[in-house]
């Protein structure tokens, strides 16, 4: 299967093509039985730089959605408004949250910017379940992901609002996707505001596969607090992946200490970034 980074917070000129950058993640997945596009960032970005890519939007054949935020979310809408057929589209039950963000005494909604119908209107054939499946051969689509280790706790600036009352959002539709490869298992992330090492436990236990060959995606280690950083990286370490290739929530901090820790064996997600495993 060979993985193309299609939006990330950064482009790099070096790429050799116009690409785009904004905040938000997707990722273009080749696999054995069709394209998938893993979500979509937050504009018409990803219109934009799959066409650099040269990769159509009506080519792609699935589409899968990791959480309910825009900057995962908002490019669904451009996707399906271009692509003019059905999607069927994979994700968990609850990506419609109403979900905020609290900074600088304010509240500023960051969830999926149109509704189910409209979405459902432009083409996607919703395929929302919170339990894990099989969605393509080898290819497993996590569930509900348990949250087990203890120091990946929720990041408490981000809530969700009902009726005016404010709740700490535990992402109970935060999802990643597990690819069985001949040399271990591959874990897909989007934010993975569950935590990396919950997510690859989980994964591990789904498969039965032990060995963790590499991460690619978003990790949410930029914003968390300076021990959970040393605890992930430290678990990770002990793990000894193959690769791990970062970037979107990640940060610029963290993506450098990853580049320190394991070397060559670091990749930046940028725009364009591609691997085959």
């Amino acid at each position: 299967m060979k993985a193309t980074v299609v939006v990330d917070n950064t482009a790099p000129v070096s790429g050799g093509r116009p690409f785009q950058g904004e905040h938000g993640f997707s990722l273009l997945l080749e696999h054995q039985s069709g394209k998938i596009l893993f979500d979509m960032g937050q504009s018409a970005v990803v219109i934009h730089n799959l066409s650099l890519l040269k990769v159509p939007v009506s080519e792609i054949d699935m589409l899968v959605l990791s959480h309910g935020h825009y900057d995962h979310a908002g490019g669904l809408f451009h996707v399906l408004q271009h692509g003019r057929k059905r999607y069927p589209l994979y994700a968990h039950p609850d990506i419609f949250t109403p979900r905020y963000a609290l900074g600088g005494g304010s509240r500023m909604y960051i969830g999926i910017p149109y509704s189910k119908d409209q979405l459902s209107t432009l083409g996607a054939d919703w395929r929302l379940n919170p339990n894990p499946q099989e969605i393509a051969p080898g290819l497993w689509f996590s569930g509900q992901i348990k949250r087990d280790a203890c120091f990946e706790p929720e990041d408490k600036r981000l809530v969700v609002c009902c009726h005016d009352v404010e709740t700490k959002d535990g992402f109970p539709d935060d999802i990643a996707l597990y690819y069985v490869s001949d040399k271990g298992l591959v874990v897909i992330g989007g934010c993975t505001h569950s935590g990396m090492i919950n997510t690859i436990r989980q994964g591990m236990a789904l498969t039965g596969v032990k060995q963790f060959y590499g991460w690619i995606g978003g990790t949410h280690l930029g914003p968390a607090t300076s021990e959970q950083q040393e605890r992930t990286l430290a678990e990770l370490a002990a793990m000894k992946p193959e690769f791990i290739m970062t970037g979107h929530c990640t940060g610029f901090p963290m993506m450098a200490e990853m580049q320190r820790r394991f070397g060559d064996r670091f990749r930046p997600a940028h725009v364009g970034a591609s691997i085959d495993f």
